[in-house]
């Protein structure tokens, strides 16, 4: 195994370049962290692991952005597209929105900044949620199917299996998982227009 890289402008340079030690690194650093703070507030390990790569996901868009400059930790970049993540997860069942105070595992010293930081990352997102729709339409089928079932039915992974004929839920993960990267590079590629 390579040495941990040390310091977090390294790591995010290396993360850009797609540097597998830089991603396990993260990972490792990280991800407990948000699995424990999921768990506490009603998710599962399954949740938190999902979040977690939709935020490396958010976070390696960012990293390969020459003009990105992160403000605060990349723990606590994570932290805050995780939160949010799930946030719009749990409004979305819920139709309504949902306040969880606990700003436990944020690195953060000043708790308060957390609030400010969530609606921040709250108004970017949202802010791309039309160029999002428009990559989902060009992603094509059965991407565009599968990721639908997956993030806006909440189908598992055994219903999409089912639903579009692979052989197991494995399969439709590992399919999933390769429209999503489809999708991550239309995405991408319309933000740089």
């Amino acid at each position: 195994m390579q040495s941990p890289i040390n310091s977090e402008q390294q790591l995010l340079a290396a993360l850009a370049t797609g540097q597998r030690g830089a991603t396990e690194q993260l990972y490792q650093q990280h991800y407990h962290v948000i699995n424990g703070w999921l768990i506490k507030n009603g998710g599962s390990a399954a949740d938190a692991a999902d979040l977690f790569q939709e935020a490396m996901v958010v976070l390696f868009g960012k990293a390969q952005d020459k003009d990105f400059r992160l403000t605060c930790s990349i723990g606590t970049y994570l932290f805050a597209v995780s939160k949010h993540l799930w946030y719009k997860k749990l409004q979305k069942q819920h139709k309504e929105p949902v306040y969880i105070l606990d700003n436990e595992g944020s690195d953060d010293e000043d708790a308060g900044v957390g609030y400010e930081d969530d609606v921040n990352v709250h108004e970017e997102r949202e802010a791309h949620y039309e160029q999002l729709d428009s990559a989902l339409d060009q992603v094509g089928e059965p991407c565009r199917s599968i990721l639908k079932a997956y993030y806006h039915h909440d189908k598992s992974m055994q219903e999409i299996a089912a639903d579009f004929g692979y052989t197991n839920p494995d399969n439709a993960k590992t399919q999933k998982y390769k429209c999503l990267a489809r999708l991550r590079k239309l995405f991408y590629t319309m933000q740089a227009k």
